[in-house]
């Protein structure tokens, strides 16, 4: 906002009362600030001068151990706080390029890649970054089977001959492998300091390992930050790395504060509390574009939301009905639902965002028809109405609040035969929920962990959302069941966006999916910062960033 010129009767008028004031007694120190107000934590405070920067975000953080954590947060905060053999250019995921490996060589039948690392390389406390290291966190993310481990599920060996040379042996051809490398489960960590505080790489991992509860406090890469606390659901704080072998970034420090409101965020990065609000709503765009003190990055995000039904008849109950499932596409006003997202958001034509290899048109999917879910649900025996719920968790990410998403669900459905009401959770009950698989219906998300269109066939049989559908080989056909595998060893580009057809195809007639929305995505930014650049593996790198 431009200031306005005052009158010089009130310019005079305000040197008084500053004069007056100055000249007043100073407040007794038994006349306290209220309770409410007498302390403010860091998450509270303003951006204090030009070298702290302060994020606003959803928080979605689960754990910010690498070989555990799955969520947004923890991949914007491992991107500053460790690195990874290979990574991404700051402003495109179309090429990998090096990062503590300098080069690379695979050999001809695409099984064993051959790492050799950067000179140089430290980890936070001085420690030099090895081959060695590196063995140990891809065991360690292999063993600990958490969220990410099945990333690693080709790796067949990794081996140091010696302390610049890595071999990581593939058990097949995996068209991926180098785009998985760059995600922050395959982070880099310190051998020596996760160890002394209770991590393991052996085979007994899942069970041995005892680091997460340091990790989730402290960090141990090499990274241009380290972590110095993380209070869960309040905020997380990063510190320069005074050992970081590279430039060393403008920001001294950096908080991401936790605020799940799209207009709060607003609110204060218009106030200047904070200098990035990372889920602000489309509807939220023109007014921020009209302040001078504000820019604003807007595009298509690659985030999938979508509905699923459990595919155990005994947790899905109706949902476990291919006909049910196909009635719940065709019950879906997807216009409005575009509509009410807003701004650059399109509909998937099935599960595999628009832009990615393979992926169909954007909005080409089935168009509703009521009457079509109507004699689908009457075929499945519900012609007199289908009672569910329908769960999700009750939180806001980049722009869309799940909340208003389930209403609109609810109403579409509810117009087609259904008898929708809505079950919200918080934030890490729903991921329980969801992750376990105990879920019969349910409205979710998923953002891709590494830029390949084979990260999708996790929505097939065994995979990992499949595997939270309970859909398996065990109730699977075998029409999918082959095309999964196909898909996991192709490495033709033709050959792969032509299989990827067919898995849409698939899942358009017979998936226990409903693909509701690509959302469009808006970032607001204080009109002082520089450096800004949108990178879809890591939303941004704060080391990037100054005033």
């Amino acid at each position: 906002m431009k200031l306005k010129r005052q009158p010089l009767f009130f310019m005079l008028l305000a040197a008084m009362v500053l004069l007056i004031a100055a000249c007043a007694p100073a407040v007794a120190p038994a006349e306290e600030a209220p309770a409410d107000t007498a302390e403010t934590s860091a998450a509270e405070a303003a951006p204090a001068d030009d070298s702290m920067l302060v994020i606003a975000i959803a928080e979605d953080t689960a754990s910010l151990d690498p070989a555990r954590s799955f969520e947004t947060l923890p991949s914007i905060i491992h991107k500053a706080t460790y690195q990874t053999l290979v990574t991404f250019p700051p402003d495109s995921v179309e090429s990998v390029i090096p990062d503590l490996a300098a080069s690379w060589e695979i050999s001809d039948d695409g099984t064993v890649y051959t790492f050799t690392l950067v000179d140089g390389a430290v980890f936070s406390n001085g420690d030099p970054v090895t081959a060695n290291d590196v063995v140990f966190s891809f065991n360690r993310l292999k063993n600990i089977t958490g969220n990410p481990s099945f990333l690693a599920e080709t790796i067949a060996s990794v081996e140091a001959p010696d302390e610049q040379t890595v071999v990581l042996t593939l058990t097949q051809p995996d068209p991926a492998i180098l785009a998985k490398l760059v995600f922050g489960a395959f982070s880099v960590v310190n051998q020596a300091e996760v160890e002394a505080n209770g991590g393991t790489a052996g085979e007994d991992a899942a069970t041995a390992d005892g680091a997460e509860e340091w990790l989730n406090q402290n960090s141990a890469g090499s990274g241009p930050y380290v972590l110095e606390s993380w209070e869960p659901g309040v905020e997380t704080v990063l510190v320069r790395n005074d050992n970081y072998a590279g430039d060393a970034p403008a920001m001294e420090r950096v908080i991401f504060r936790n605020i799940p409101e799209a207009a709060t965020q607003k609110i204060q990065l218009e106030a200047g509390d904070i200098d990035i609000a990372m889920d602000l709503s489309a509807d939220q765009a023109p007014a921020l574009e009209s302040n001078p003190d504000v820019n604003l990055y807007q595009g298509l995000s690659d985030t999938l939301i979508f509905l699923k039904g459990n595919q155990d008849p005994e947790i899905g109950g109706p949902f476990y009905d291919p006909l049910v499932q196909k009635a719940v596409r065709y019950a879906l006003d997807y216009e409005g639902i575009r509509l009410l997202s807003g701004g650059d958001a399109v509909t998937p034509a099935s599960m595999l965002p628009v832009g990615f290899l393979g992926a169909y048109e954007a909005n080409s999917g089935p168009a509703r028809d009521i009457e079509m879910a109507k004699s689908l649900l009457a075929e499945a025996g519900y012609g007199d109405g289908l009672d569910a719920e329908l769960a999700y968790p009750d939180f806001t990410f980049a722009g869309v609040n799940f909340g208003t998403f389930a209403q609109k669900v609810q109403a579409d459905l509810n117009e087609s035969g259904f008898n929708i009401t809505l079950a919200p959770s918080e934030i890490q009950v729903a991921l329980e929920s969801y992750r376990q698989g105990t879920e019969p219906f349910g409205l979710w998300l998923w953002l891709p962990d590494y830029r390949d269109s084979l990260d999708y066939v996790e929505f097939l049989p065994d995979g990992v959302v499949g595997q939270r559908l309970n859909w398996t080989s065990e109730n699977a056909d075998e029409e999918i069941l082959a095309l999964r595998d196909q898909l996991k060893v192709e490495t033709d580009e033709a050959v792969r966006a032509e299989l990827f057809g067919q898995m849409q195809d698939y899942l358009i007639e017979k998936g226990p999916y409903a693909p509701l929305l690509q959302p469009g995505i808006q970032i607001g930014l204080s009109g002082d910062l520089q450096g800004f650049v949108y990178n879809p593996q890591w939303r941004v790198d704060v080391s990037l960033l100054s005033r």
